[in-house]
């Protein structure tokens, strides 16, 4: 049943995409845009979600006429409690406030064909935010979902992220995360690398991922990770 709901509602928003784009609205009802991509690993809060394998991901959005509201679907490939998909939709708002940008969203994310009795769905809450000054850029982020997918409940996540904008091309950033989890390893996790906008559209991004959880596998190994995106 979920994930026939899943489905559909991911048809609906992609068929409201079309006919959005095929339209001129008047007065302008917002905007869709599309984004897909590729990496080595699958890594999310310093941890692969892939298993240490390379990962396809993608993901579509409305937005608002003001920019203030968004929502949409995404997938991302996977390898966790026997599934190979995970598919998710989010609705969100951004803000601005005393000079910051904020970013506060919710999503729900569903594991395709996770294995028998598995806990295969999770709500996750964002909220970010932002300030830049020239090419400095700062985020610091907090993330929580009451009860995750697999055998961990319930989990927190909070990161600081800086960044530098060498070019109008070159971008540079590094972020350092804390993680704490019911039912599983709590660790630190950080990132840094590099993304460049190799055309207005295309944009390639080389980043060291690591953490400090002391558990074999290659959930947790720290390991250099590259990956492309496409925006249209």
């Amino acid at each position: 049943m979920i994930r026939t709901l899943t489905t559909a509602a991911a048809t609906a928003l992609l068929a409201l995409a079309t006919t959005a784009a095929a339209q001129d609205p008047a007065p302008p009802a917002g905007s869709w845009s599309f984004v897909v991509g590729a990496a080595t690993d699958n890594r999310s809060k310093g941890a692969s979600k892939s298993d240490g394998d390379p990962f396809v991901w993608g993901a579509a959005e409305w937005e608002s006429a003001s920019g203030m509201v968004y929502a949409g679907p995404s997938f991302e490939t996977i390898k966790a409690s026997g599934s190979e998909l995970e598919v998710a939709l989010a609705a969100g708002v951004r803000p601005y406030f005393a000079g910051f940008d904020f970013d506060l969203n919710v999503k729900h994310k569903w594991q395709i064909d996770a294995g028998p009795g598995t806990d295969d769905d999770a709500w996750e809450f964002t909220a970010d935010m932002m300030r830049s000054i020239g090419p400095a850029s700062g985020r610091l982020r907090l993330q929580h979902s009451p009860d995750s997918t697999g055998v961990t409940r319930a989990w927190t996540w909070v990161e600081a992220l800086v960044g530098w904008d060498f070019t109008d091309k070159l971008y540079a950033s590094a972020a350092i995360g804390r993680r704490e989890q019911d039912n599983s390893v709590d660790y630190t996790g950080y990132n840094l690398g590099l993304a460049y906008a190799l055309t207005r559209n295309l944009e390639a991004d080389l980043r060291w991922h690591g953490t400090d959880a002391d558990v074999p596998g290659e959930q947790y190994e720290d390991t250099l990770v590259a990956g492309l995106s496409l925006a249209f």
